[in-house]
């Protein structure tokens, strides 16, 4: 498989993570799958983070997500790969 297509499948997969957690968080059944409202949200997120309390609101919201996390039996760290279709 040539190089650019090992990078492309990694991006795939990172960004089906990445809409995995918009998921496992509920927005899109509590926004109706508004994605303008989630973008806003997003936003509003990126302009905390980049406030003065951005270093606050990193630590309250890393931990809570690492307790969702915890508390979800479905949720795996990254490492583990049991399913051979997960590799791919």
């Amino acid at each position: 498989m040539r190089a650019w297509q090992v990078e492309r499948r990694k991006r795939t997969r990172h960004l089906i993570e990445l809409g995995g957690l918009v998921v496992k968080a509920g927005l899109v059944n509590l926004t109706g799958d508004d994605r303008a409202t989630m973008l806003g949200a997003l936003l509003w997120i990126a302009d905390k983070l980049q406030s003065d309390q951005g270093e606050r609101a990193r630590v309250l919201w890393s931990a809570m997500g690492k307790q969702a996390l915890e508390a979800d039996p479905t949720a795996h760290n990254g490492t583990d790969r049991s399913d051979p279709a997960a590799r791919r």
